[in-house]
């Protein structure tokens, strides 16, 4: 696979981000940092799906590399 923009990168690191700050919520708390959640992996593959249009590329194949380069480099951020 060619080399992934540092965009989907960063996008897929933010999402990350938003589904480990659920750990612990409960209530009002935890539907409100769902929804920023589910709108960070939104626009991860809304930008993984236009990746695979503009080079050809499966967004399978993508996604999974962009995982990989995100969750290969660093420890899971639900954990500590």
């Amino acid at each position: 696979m060619a080399e992934l923009p540092d965009e989907l990168i960063k996008l897929e690191r933010t999402a990350e981000e938003e589904r480990a700050k659920l750990a612990g919520l409960t209530g009002g708390e935890y539907d409100a940092q769902l929804r920023r959640w589910r709108e960070a992996s939104d626009a991860v593959q809304a930008a993984i799906t236009a990746h695979a249009e503009a080079t050809g590329a499966g967004p399978h194949e993508v996604g999974q590399a962009v995982q990989k380069a995100v969750r290969g480099s660093q420890e899971d951020p639900a954990v500590e």
